[in-house]
């Protein structure tokens, strides 16, 4: 079974997201388009007509959102059949949180070895 499709984002705490943002637009054309950041908009490779995104997003430095990861960072992992891997996962003795639906897909996570949260996202048109 195929698990991880892509990057769905790449979250980072910020002493000050806004002029984080501000900084990457003025110096390197990021702009941030909402709340969460900027969104890279790209052609699926196996359906081209299919558009896709994965999101770029400071967060403020006291984020709860990370937790319990110490972690200054967390990778959002694109999945298909999220639901099945979160099986496996707990099977393999993991301690998974989710799933969780959202308006943009299905959401689970999981601490890596090294303590890293890692999200994992089945986008809804995938679900």
């Amino acid at each position: 079974m195929k698990k991880v499709t892509g990057i769905g984002g790449i979250f980072f705490k910020s002493r000050n997201p806004e002029k984080l943002k501000s900084w990457y637009e003025k110096h390197l054309g990021i702009e941030a388009s909402d709340e969460a950041g900027a969104i890279f908009e790209w052609r699926d490779a196996d359906d081209p007509d299919k558009s896709e995104y994965t999101v770029w997003g400071p967060f403020p430095r006291d984020t709860d959102y990370f937790q319990p990861s110490n972690a200054s960072f967390m990778i959002n992992y694109r999945v298909q059949h999220l639901e099945e891997l979160i099986d496996e996962l707990r099977e393999a003795g993991l301690d998974v949180s989710g799933p969780a639906e959202h308006p943009e897909g299905i959401f689970a996570w999981v601490m890596d070895p090294e303590g890293n949260k890692i999200e994992l996202w089945e986008p809804v048109a995938d679900a």
